[in-house]
């Protein structure tokens, strides 16, 4: 058995009194308020309407930190439903034969990047119930999903879920002892699948901040579109290390799922950079009125 140069032996649950919590939990909920903190900072320095805008409002002039808690209790029932979708749709066969067990929470698990999806989603519908400008808050959205990303894969490998197939690399990994390790056979040198997937997000994460410092970005959308597309196209090629057995060849689920995600957004970064006047209803134009009429003849 090939032996891993980054062995862990640390107990994964941290313990108080007769009450226990995981690291990761705790890890987890350290990103999900760094994404917070971070989008309602965003959120306080994005104005309502365009930087050269004529009407923009003279007293609240930013967007709405108690709009923004609107939309994060609207993306949980929709990262939720997406996730449980997706994970049913990884596990087809089993789901297909027990229907009704897609519904009970007590059975299974979430899945990433149908959850990542569903809560975009019912974001952009909640955003839209309440008036507000949706590529705005995609702008918003951009920077947090991207960190929330990187630090909640970091989180996993605490706790060791999302190990990879075994492998004899030199940064293979392994979790050592009789712990609460969350993969199979955690004590096999595996592809640090979950570490793979923090750097690939960070550093998607550092290109789009160099993006957005070199040149002004749009509210329109695009650089949520672009950190989606490319989030979900590196997991598609991590994936590779993975598990999983292959559905459609040498392709996973999860690969399929994520090149889904891929072609979606590329149809909507066309569809939100397209020239507005090839899309424009061509009207005839009307004619200007005599300004010098003349008298009657």
């Amino acid at each position: 058995m090939p032996i891993a140069v980054v062995a862990f032996d640390f107990d994964p649950v941290l313990r108080y009194g007769d009450n226990a919590v995981r690291l990761e939990t705790l890890a987890l909920a350290a990103a999900i308020l760094a994404a917070l903190l971070l989008a309602a900072r965003i959120a306080r320095r994005t104005t309502v309407e365009a930087p050269d805008g004529p009407d923009a409002p003279p007293g609240d002039a930013h967007l709405r930190l108690d709009d923004l808690v609107l939309l994060v209790l609207a993306i949980v029932p929709g990262a939720v439903a997406g996730g449980r979708l997706g994970y049913a749709l990884l596990h087809l066969d089993y789901y297909a034969a027990h229907p009704g067990a897609i519904v009970d929470p007590a059975q299974g698990s979430l899945e990433l990047s149908l959850a990542v999806v569903g809560g975009t989603l019912t974001g952009i519908y909640a955003a839209r119930l309440i008036g507000e400008s949706v590529g705005r808050w995609l702008q918003v959205a951009t920077l947090p999903l991207l960190i929330g990303l990187a630090i909640g894969k970091l989180a996993m490998a605490l706790g060791g879920h999302g190990q990879g197939a075994p492998s004899d690399l030199p940064w293979a990994t392994s979790y050592l002892g009789d712990r609460a390790w969350g993969s199979l056979g955690p004590a096999i040198p595996s592809h640090p699948s979950q570490v793979y997937e923090a750097i690939a997000s960070a550093v998607i994460l550092l290109a789009l901040m160099a993006w957005i410092a070199r040149r002004p970005v749009r509210p329109d959308g695009v650089a949520f579109l672009v950190a989606l597309g490319g989030w979900a196209l590196a997991r598609a090629v991590i994936a590779a290390t993975w598990r999983d057995a292959g559905v459609v060849g040498p392709l996973l689920a999860e690969q399929l799922l994520c090149l889904g995600i891929v072609v979606g957004c590329l149809a909507a970064f066309a569809r939100a950079t397209r020239p507005a006047f090839l899309f424009a209803r061509r009207v005839a134009p009307t004619p200007e009125p005599d300004v010098e009429a003349r008298p009657p003849v």
